[in-house]
């Protein structure tokens, strides 16, 4: 929920699967070739026309660019980074905005244009083939320049984010997915007195068999935990008592439609379809832009993505 703004998840995640296949007319006069071996690690670079996680859009409606890389070896143990360009910490903590819409920055500059994402965890098919558990830690950094988070509201936390994970992955056919549910064991998306939160989510993928298209489904529940700091000041114009809890504030159910397309050699598409049922507040938004715009607004999501 990122200062009152965040994420879920969304990223953006895209699926690829590319195969390979070769044949020789003299195959049966010569050795078969060993296949190649396939490296431990892979990178990706995404275009997107909007940055959204869990529901809420990161850049204001705009376009961003994300890349990362990951490190899998075959125990099941895996490492990774991910990166993308944000501007919800800028948009929200500058001289020329507003703290969701409402109150002020008191005057306070905080600037953030990047979101770094470290994880690690453990995946490996123990139940049976085609259903890999995954377990692991994820680690949001965002490098922030400006004021200290205290000096810009009293609500506030830094906005990084320490997030443990549990997640079930399926495979029936040609629907495949996972089930997911991740717990903040820090304050979460820069909102004080939230750690504790959590968020399960449930992601289908259905392969049509049919040009390389695949039909997505996502829904998940954001909640935050905690209450609005006693003495704080930051809902001072927005006439909502202190100790009022976060959940009521900024809990929300968030949802994607769409489809991919596979174009080969690492190469794919996506286009979806997004929104959440999160809460206004006092006539504005929970997540809210400083022009006052909703940040989880129904909104259409066209990426581009290359594997290495």
């Amino acid at each position: 929920m990122k200062s009152l703004q965040k994420k879920a998840i969304s990223a953006v995640a895209v699926g690829l699967l590319t195969g390979l296949a070769c044949a020789s007319a003299f195959a049966e006069d010569a050795p078969a070739a060993d296949a190649p071996e396939v490296s431990p690690i892979t990178a990706n670079v995404t275009v997107t026309n909007n940055y959204i996680y869990r529901g809420l859009t990161q850049t204001d409606s705009k376009p961003a660019i994300q890349g990362g890389f990951d490190y899998a070896h075959e125990s099941g143990l895996y490492v990774g980074n991910w990166n993308s360009s944000i501007s919800w910490i800028s948009d929200a903590y500058s001289n020329n905005g507003a703290t969701v819409g409402k109150g002020t920055s008191n005057g306070k500059s905080v600037s953030a244009p990047l979101e770094m994402d470290f994880y690690a965890g453990f995946k490996k098919e123990l139940i049976a083939e085609g259903f890999a558990s995954d377990f692991g830690v994820l680690q949001y950094y965002y490098p922030t320049s400006g004021s200290p988070w205290n000096q810009v509201t009293p609500n506030a936390a830094n906005p990084n984010t320490t997030e443990l994970y549990v997640a079930q992955n399926y495979t029936f056919g040609p629907l495949t997915g996972f089930v997911k549910f991740s717990y903040a064991v820090s304050s979460i998306f820069g909102t004080a007195n939230s750690s504790g939160s959590y968020y399960p989510d449930f992601t289908m993928n259905y392969d049509t068999g049919v040009w390389g298209l695949a039909l997505n489904g996502h829904v998940g529940y954001q909640y935050i935990a905690g209450n609005v700091p006693n003495g704080s000041s930051y809902w001072s114009q927005a006439s909502i008592p202190n100790g009022t809890s976060n959940s009521s504030l900024y809990s929300y159910t968030d949802w994607k439609l769409g489809v991919t397309k596979d174009f080969g050699a690492g190469l794919s598409g996506a286009l979806a379809y997004t929104g959440t049922n999160a809460k206004t507040i006092q006539g504005g938004y929970s997540y809210s832009s400083p022009s006052g715009g909703n940040l989880g607004k129904a909104a259409y999501l066209v990426s581009l993505t290359k594997t290495f």
